[in-house]
Protein backbone atom coordinates (compact mmCIF):
# COMPACT_ATOMS: atom_id res chain seq x y z
CA UNK A 1 0.00 0.00 0.00
CA UNK A 2 1.22 3.71 -1.01
CA UNK A 3 1.64 5.61 1.92
CA UNK A 4 0.49 9.29 0.95
CA UNK A 5 2.09 12.59 2.04
CA UNK A 6 1.54 13.45 5.85
CA UNK A 7 1.01 9.89 6.82
CA UNK A 8 1.98 6.68 8.42
CA UNK A 9 2.31 3.11 9.01
CA UNK A 10 0.83 2.18 12.27
CA UNK A 11 1.77 -0.97 14.33
CA UNK A 12 -0.52 -3.38 12.11
CA UNK A 13 1.09 -1.66 9.06
CA UNK A 14 -1.74 0.01 7.83
CA UNK A 15 -1.63 3.29 6.37
CA UNK A 16 -2.61 6.07 8.72
CA UNK A 17 -3.15 9.57 8.96
CA UNK A 18 0.22 11.69 11.24
CA UNK A 19 -1.15 13.73 14.09
CA UNK A 20 -3.61 15.98 12.09
CA UNK A 21 -3.69 19.48 12.45
CA UNK A 22 -6.20 22.22 11.99
CA UNK A 23 -4.99 25.40 12.81
CA UNK A 24 -2.52 25.75 15.96
CA UNK A 25 -4.25 22.55 17.83
CA UNK A 26 -3.01 18.68 16.94
CA UNK A 27 -5.96 16.11 16.79
CA UNK A 28 -5.11 12.73 17.95
CA UNK A 29 -6.12 10.49 17.32
CA UNK A 30 -7.37 11.95 14.19
CA UNK A 31 -10.84 11.31 14.77
CA UNK A 32 -13.86 14.17 15.15
CA UNK A 33 -17.22 13.82 17.03
CA UNK A 34 -19.50 15.34 14.10
CA UNK A 35 -22.18 17.53 15.51
CA UNK A 36 -25.33 16.23 15.64
CA UNK A 37 -28.59 18.40 16.62
CA UNK A 38 -30.18 16.88 20.37
CA UNK A 39 -26.77 14.45 20.79
CA UNK A 40 -23.51 16.41 21.44
CA UNK A 41 -24.27 18.74 23.84
CA UNK A 42 -21.56 18.90 26.54
CA UNK A 43 -22.64 16.17 28.42
CA UNK A 44 -22.49 13.62 25.70
CA UNK A 45 -19.39 15.42 24.48
CA UNK A 46 -17.63 14.71 27.84
CA UNK A 47 -18.42 10.64 27.73
CA UNK A 48 -16.45 11.06 24.47
CA UNK A 49 -13.49 12.70 25.86
CA UNK A 50 -13.56 10.08 28.38
CA UNK A 51 -13.28 7.36 25.73
CA UNK A 52 -10.65 9.25 23.34
CA UNK A 53 -12.20 11.18 21.12
CA UNK A 54 -9.71 13.84 18.88
CA UNK A 55 -11.70 16.81 18.61
CA UNK A 56 -15.87 17.64 20.10
CA UNK A 57 -17.88 19.67 17.78
CA UNK A 58 -20.99 20.93 20.06
CA UNK A 59 -24.43 21.22 18.70
CA UNK A 60 -25.08 23.13 15.36
CA UNK A 61 -25.43 27.42 16.73
CA UNK A 62 -27.20 29.60 14.42
CA UNK A 63 -25.02 32.92 13.77
CA UNK A 64 -28.19 34.99 14.20
CA UNK A 65 -29.66 33.34 17.62
CA UNK A 66 -26.25 33.09 19.19
CA UNK A 67 -25.77 37.57 18.09
CA UNK A 68 -29.16 38.33 19.70
CA UNK A 69 -28.17 36.26 22.83
CA UNK A 70 -30.97 33.56 22.62
CA UNK A 71 -31.28 32.18 25.98
CA UNK A 72 -31.42 28.44 24.90
CA UNK A 73 -28.29 29.21 22.50
CA UNK A 74 -26.24 30.49 25.24
CA UNK A 75 -26.98 27.45 27.77
CA UNK A 76 -26.22 25.25 24.22
CA UNK A 77 -22.43 26.89 24.10
CA UNK A 78 -21.95 25.56 27.62
CA UNK A 79 -17.66 23.70 27.63
CA UNK A 80 -16.96 21.57 30.10
CA UNK A 81 -13.39 22.93 32.23
CA UNK A 82 -11.30 20.52 30.75
CA UNK A 83 -12.71 20.77 27.43
CA UNK A 84 -10.42 21.55 25.14
CA UNK A 85 -10.02 22.72 22.11
CA UNK A 86 -13.72 24.27 22.61
CA UNK A 87 -15.30 23.63 19.21
CA UNK A 88 -18.40 25.47 17.89
CA UNK A 89 -20.23 24.92 15.04
CA UNK A 90 -22.09 27.66 13.45
CA UNK A 91 -24.95 28.15 11.15
CA UNK A 92 -25.52 30.72 8.57
CA UNK A 93 -26.61 32.30 5.36
CA UNK A 94 -26.06 35.82 5.74
CA UNK A 95 -22.20 36.67 5.54
CA UNK A 96 -23.15 39.85 7.48
CA UNK A 97 -24.58 37.97 10.47
CA UNK A 98 -21.99 34.79 10.28
CA UNK A 99 -19.13 37.78 10.88
CA UNK A 100 -20.94 39.06 13.38
CA UNK A 101 -21.23 35.85 15.19
CA UNK A 102 -17.51 35.36 14.76
CA UNK A 103 -16.59 38.77 16.06
CA UNK A 104 -18.38 38.00 18.99
CA UNK A 105 -17.03 34.37 20.03
CA UNK A 106 -13.60 35.41 19.13
CA UNK A 107 -14.00 39.01 21.44
CA UNK A 108 -15.93 37.01 24.43
CA UNK A 109 -13.73 33.94 24.17
CA UNK A 110 -16.42 31.75 23.65
CA UNK A 111 -14.71 29.13 21.54
CA UNK A 112 -11.32 28.09 20.05
CA UNK A 113 -12.60 26.20 17.02
CA UNK A 114 -15.58 26.90 14.86
CA UNK A 115 -16.57 24.56 12.21
CA UNK A 116 -19.44 25.82 10.00
CA UNK A 117 -22.91 23.62 8.43
CA UNK A 118 -22.97 23.28 5.03
CA UNK A 119 -24.21 19.35 5.40
CA UNK A 120 -27.59 19.90 7.02
CA UNK A 121 -30.23 17.89 4.76
CA UNK A 122 -33.70 18.85 6.76
CA UNK A 123 -36.55 20.29 4.97
CA UNK A 124 -36.97 23.11 6.76
CA UNK A 125 -33.19 24.29 6.32
CA UNK A 126 -32.84 23.33 2.72
CA UNK A 127 -36.51 24.84 1.31
CA UNK A 128 -34.82 28.48 2.67
CA UNK A 129 -31.45 28.10 1.30
CA UNK A 130 -29.68 26.76 4.18
CA UNK A 131 -27.24 23.77 5.08
CA UNK A 132 -26.66 21.08 2.01
CA UNK A 133 -28.36 23.47 -0.37
CA UNK A 134 -26.40 26.49 0.20
CA UNK A 135 -22.96 25.95 -1.30
CA UNK A 136 -24.72 25.65 -5.15
CA UNK A 137 -24.42 29.15 -4.93
CA UNK A 138 -21.05 29.48 -5.05
CA UNK A 139 -20.79 33.16 -4.45
CA UNK A 140 -22.70 33.26 -1.57
CA UNK A 141 -21.05 30.41 -0.03
CA UNK A 142 -17.67 32.19 -0.32
CA UNK A 143 -18.80 35.21 1.07
CA UNK A 144 -20.15 33.45 4.13
CA UNK A 145 -16.65 31.48 4.45
CA UNK A 146 -14.69 34.62 4.10
CA UNK A 147 -16.56 36.66 6.36
CA UNK A 148 -16.25 34.02 9.05
CA UNK A 149 -12.27 33.37 8.04
CA UNK A 150 -11.90 37.42 8.24
CA UNK A 151 -13.68 37.68 11.57
CA UNK A 152 -11.60 34.82 13.09
CA UNK A 153 -8.19 36.01 13.44
CA UNK A 154 -6.38 33.39 15.09
CA UNK A 155 -9.44 31.00 15.83
CA UNK A 156 -9.56 28.49 12.88
CA UNK A 157 -12.37 27.92 10.99
CA UNK A 158 -13.16 25.04 9.28
CA UNK A 159 -15.87 23.52 6.93
CA UNK A 160 -18.22 21.12 6.52
CA UNK A 161 -20.74 19.76 3.71
CA UNK A 162 -22.22 17.10 1.52
CA UNK A 163 -21.41 15.80 -1.71
CA UNK A 164 -24.43 18.01 -3.24
CA UNK A 165 -27.82 18.54 -3.26
CA UNK A 166 -28.60 15.55 -5.97
CA UNK A 167 -26.88 13.32 -8.65
CA UNK A 168 -27.51 16.29 -10.92
CA UNK A 169 -26.62 19.05 -8.61
CA UNK A 170 -22.80 18.50 -7.27
CA UNK A 171 -21.59 20.77 -5.13
CA UNK A 172 -18.89 19.44 -3.44
CA UNK A 173 -15.20 20.06 -5.44
CA UNK A 174 -16.44 23.70 -5.65
CA UNK A 175 -17.15 23.67 -2.02
CA UNK A 176 -13.84 22.23 -1.32
CA UNK A 177 -11.23 24.99 -3.47
CA UNK A 178 -13.43 27.57 -2.06
CA UNK A 179 -13.25 26.92 1.59
CA UNK A 180 -9.18 26.24 0.91
CA UNK A 181 -8.88 29.88 -1.36
CA UNK A 182 -10.96 31.96 1.24
CA UNK A 183 -8.56 30.22 4.37
CA UNK A 184 -10.85 27.50 5.86
CA UNK A 185 -8.19 25.52 8.06
CA UNK A 186 -9.84 21.81 6.76
CA UNK A 187 -12.54 20.70 5.03
CA UNK A 188 -14.64 17.93 5.90
CA UNK A 189 -17.34 15.62 3.30
CA UNK A 190 -20.42 14.19 4.82
CA UNK A 191 -20.15 11.72 0.81
CA UNK A 192 -23.89 11.47 0.66
CA UNK A 193 -25.67 13.91 -1.40
CA UNK A 194 -28.59 16.01 0.63
CA UNK A 195 -30.78 13.89 -1.10
CA UNK A 196 -29.72 11.00 0.44
CA UNK A 197 -30.09 12.19 4.26
CA UNK A 198 -28.62 9.79 5.63
CA UNK A 199 -29.85 6.33 3.52
CA UNK A 200 -27.81 4.06 1.40
CA UNK A 201 -24.41 4.47 1.41
CA UNK A 202 -21.97 6.97 1.81
CA UNK A 203 -19.72 7.27 -1.51
CA UNK A 204 -16.10 7.12 -0.51
CA UNK A 205 -14.67 7.49 -3.83
CA UNK A 206 -16.08 11.17 -3.65
CA UNK A 207 -13.71 11.46 -0.66
CA UNK A 208 -11.01 10.95 -2.62
CA UNK A 209 -11.32 13.39 -5.06
CA UNK A 210 -12.27 16.35 -2.94
CA UNK A 211 -8.69 14.40 -1.24
CA UNK A 212 -7.39 15.55 -4.62
CA UNK A 213 -8.64 19.19 -5.28
CA UNK A 214 -8.04 19.91 -1.99
CA UNK A 215 -4.21 19.92 -1.38
CA UNK A 216 -2.87 22.56 0.53
CA UNK A 217 -5.54 22.31 4.63
CA UNK A 218 -6.44 18.34 5.63
CA UNK A 219 -9.45 16.89 4.03
CA UNK A 220 -11.25 15.14 6.65
CA UNK A 221 -13.94 12.09 5.81
CA UNK A 222 -17.39 11.44 7.69
CA UNK A 223 -20.14 8.79 6.50
CA UNK A 224 -20.60 4.75 7.43
CA UNK A 225 -17.89 4.91 10.49
CA UNK A 226 -19.80 2.14 12.63
CA UNK A 227 -16.50 0.72 13.46
CA UNK A 228 -12.70 1.34 14.02
CA UNK A 229 -12.05 -0.89 10.84
CA UNK A 230 -14.89 1.41 9.15
CA UNK A 231 -11.84 4.48 9.82
CA UNK A 232 -9.04 2.51 8.55
CA UNK A 233 -10.75 1.31 5.23
CA UNK A 234 -12.00 4.88 4.55
CA UNK A 235 -8.50 6.18 5.30
CA UNK A 236 -6.68 3.58 3.23
CA UNK A 237 -9.63 3.95 -0.03
CA UNK A 238 -9.50 7.88 0.43
CA UNK A 239 -6.24 9.19 1.73
CA UNK A 240 -8.04 11.33 3.70
CA UNK A 241 -6.59 13.43 6.83
CA UNK A 242 -9.02 12.34 9.46
CA UNK A 243 -12.43 10.96 10.21
CA UNK A 244 -15.75 12.41 11.41
CA UNK A 245 -17.91 10.26 13.43
CA UNK A 246 -21.33 10.69 13.80
CA UNK A 247 -24.29 8.43 13.79
CA UNK A 248 -21.86 5.52 14.50
CA UNK A 249 -21.48 6.85 18.43
CA UNK A 250 -24.75 6.80 19.07
CA UNK A 251 -25.29 5.02 22.59
CA UNK A 252 -21.78 3.78 21.81
CA UNK A 253 -19.15 6.66 23.25
CA UNK A 254 -16.96 3.77 23.70
CA UNK A 255 -16.48 3.84 19.43
CA UNK A 256 -13.90 6.42 20.14
CA UNK A 257 -11.67 3.89 22.45
CA UNK A 258 -11.31 1.46 19.56
CA UNK A 259 -10.92 4.17 16.99
CA UNK A 260 -7.76 5.42 19.18
CA UNK A 261 -6.76 1.41 19.37
CA UNK A 262 -7.20 1.06 15.44
CA UNK A 263 -4.95 4.17 14.51
CA UNK A 264 -2.40 3.53 17.21
CA UNK A 265 -2.12 0.03 15.30
CA UNK A 266 -3.23 -1.11 19.30
CA UNK A 267 -5.86 -4.52 19.23
CA UNK A 268 -8.89 -3.13 19.67
CA UNK A 269 -10.54 -3.77 23.24
CA UNK A 270 -13.76 -6.06 23.94
CA UNK A 271 -17.03 -4.45 23.85
CA UNK A 272 -18.35 -3.62 27.54
CA UNK A 273 -20.61 -6.43 28.56
CA UNK A 274 -24.27 -4.92 29.34
CA UNK A 275 -22.88 -4.06 33.34
CA UNK A 276 -20.45 -1.61 31.61
CA UNK A 277 -22.84 -0.34 29.26
CA UNK A 278 -25.17 0.08 32.28
CA UNK A 279 -22.47 2.35 33.79
CA UNK A 280 -22.23 4.57 31.03
CA UNK A 281 -25.67 5.08 30.57
CA UNK A 282 -25.37 6.16 34.04
CA UNK A 283 -22.91 8.39 33.89
CA UNK A 284 -24.35 10.18 30.55
CA UNK A 285 -27.28 10.73 32.78
CA UNK A 286 -25.88 12.18 35.72
CA UNK A 287 -24.02 14.47 33.14
CA UNK A 288 -26.72 15.78 31.31
CA UNK A 289 -29.27 16.08 34.79
CA UNK A 290 -25.75 18.50 35.32
CA UNK A 291 -26.31 20.07 32.50
CA UNK A 292 -30.34 20.59 32.50
CA UNK A 293 -31.71 19.64 36.00
CA UNK A 294 -32.72 15.83 36.31
CA UNK A 295 -36.21 16.24 34.98
CA UNK A 296 -35.36 17.39 31.82
CA UNK A 297 -31.52 15.68 31.48
CA UNK A 298 -33.75 12.27 32.34
CA UNK A 299 -36.42 13.25 29.40
CA UNK A 300 -33.43 13.89 27.16
CA UNK A 301 -31.71 11.05 27.48
CA UNK A 302 -34.75 8.50 26.80
CA UNK A 303 -33.24 9.00 23.22
CA UNK A 304 -30.12 7.38 23.95
CA UNK A 305 -31.73 4.24 25.15
CA UNK A 306 -32.60 2.27 22.18
CA UNK A 307 -28.96 3.03 21.12
CA UNK A 308 -27.45 1.71 24.30
CA UNK A 309 -29.71 -1.30 24.59
CA UNK A 310 -28.76 -1.77 20.45
CA UNK A 311 -28.01 -6.02 20.00
CA UNK A 312 -28.56 -7.00 24.05
CA UNK A 313 -31.55 -9.17 25.22
CA UNK A 314 -33.45 -6.49 27.56
CA UNK A 315 -36.89 -7.44 27.06
CA UNK A 316 -39.54 -5.52 25.44
CA UNK A 317 -40.90 -4.15 28.89
CA UNK A 318 -37.81 -3.39 30.43
CA UNK A 319 -36.95 -1.15 27.16
CA UNK A 320 -40.61 0.82 27.57
CA UNK A 321 -39.63 1.03 30.97
CA UNK A 322 -35.73 2.75 30.18
CA UNK A 323 -37.52 4.64 27.77
CA UNK A 324 -39.90 6.26 29.79
CA UNK A 325 -37.78 7.07 32.74
CA UNK A 326 -37.78 10.41 34.83
CA UNK A 327 -35.71 10.22 37.76
CA UNK A 328 -32.16 9.07 38.62
CA UNK A 329 -33.52 6.84 41.05
CA UNK A 330 -36.00 5.16 39.02
CA UNK A 331 -32.70 4.71 36.15
CA UNK A 332 -31.01 3.21 39.07
CA UNK A 333 -33.35 0.70 39.78
CA UNK A 334 -34.26 -0.36 36.29
CA UNK A 335 -30.32 -0.85 36.15
CA UNK A 336 -30.55 -2.87 39.18
CA UNK A 337 -33.25 -5.27 37.06
CA UNK A 338 -30.19 -5.83 34.16
CA UNK A 339 -28.11 -8.98 34.04
CA UNK A 340 -24.67 -7.38 34.25
CA UNK A 341 -22.28 -10.26 33.08
CA UNK A 342 -24.15 -10.57 29.57
CA UNK A 343 -21.55 -10.25 27.29
CA UNK A 344 -21.35 -7.38 24.54
CA UNK A 345 -23.41 -8.90 21.56
CA UNK A 346 -21.93 -9.18 17.87
CA UNK A 347 -25.09 -7.64 16.30
CA UNK A 348 -24.34 -4.60 18.62
CA UNK A 349 -22.27 -2.94 15.79
CA UNK A 350 -23.11 -1.59 12.34
CA UNK A 351 -25.66 0.87 11.02
CA UNK A 352 -27.47 3.08 13.96
CA UNK A 353 -29.29 6.23 14.12
CA UNK A 354 -31.82 7.63 11.63
CA UNK A 355 -31.44 6.33 7.93
CA UNK A 356 -34.90 7.01 5.85
CA UNK A 357 -34.72 6.79 2.61
CA UNK A 358 -33.88 9.27 -0.01
CA UNK A 359 -36.25 11.94 -1.06
CA UNK A 360 -36.46 15.35 -3.77
CA UNK A 361 -34.92 18.37 -1.40
CA UNK A 362 -36.92 21.11 -1.00
CA UNK A 363 -35.29 24.23 -2.25
CA UNK A 364 -36.58 28.11 -2.58
CA UNK A 365 -38.18 29.00 -5.74
CA UNK A 366 -35.69 28.79 -8.46
CA UNK A 367 -32.97 28.08 -6.09
CA UNK A 368 -31.09 26.21 -8.92
CA UNK A 369 -31.40 29.43 -11.31
CA UNK A 370 -28.02 30.70 -11.08
CA UNK A 371 -25.14 29.54 -9.35
CA UNK A 372 -23.26 32.60 -9.07
CA UNK A 373 -26.54 34.25 -7.55
CA UNK A 374 -25.12 36.00 -4.22
CA UNK A 375 -28.65 36.92 -3.04
CA UNK A 376 -29.51 36.23 0.91
CA UNK A 377 -32.62 33.86 0.78
CA UNK A 378 -35.32 35.55 2.69
CA UNK A 379 -35.63 34.31 6.27
CA UNK A 380 -33.42 31.99 5.65
CA UNK A 381 -31.59 32.55 9.12
CA UNK A 382 -33.07 30.69 11.45
CA UNK A 383 -33.33 31.75 15.11
CA UNK A 384 -33.34 28.06 16.70
CA UNK A 385 -29.87 26.74 17.02
CA UNK A 386 -29.58 22.97 17.31
CA UNK A 387 -31.05 22.22 13.68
Amino acid sequence: MKIAAGQCRNLRGVSVPSTLKIGPFAVDPPVVLAPMAGITNVAFRQLCRQYGAGLYVCEMITARALVERDAMTMHMITFDEGESPRSMQLYGVDPRNVGEATKMIVDENLADHMDMNFGCPVPKVTRKGGGAALPYKRELFRQIVRAAVRNAGDMPVTVKFRIGIDDDHLTYLDAGRIAQDEGAQAVALHARTASQRYSGKADWSAIARLKEAVTSIPVLGNGDIFSAQDALDMVAETGCDGVVVGRGCLGRPWLFRDLQAAFRGEPIPEGPNLGEVAEVLSRHARLLAAHDGEHKGLRDLRKHMAWYWHGFPVGGDTRRAFAMVSSLQELDDLIGTLDKAVPFPENAEGPRGRQGSSAKVVLPEGWLDDPEDATVPSGADLMHSGG
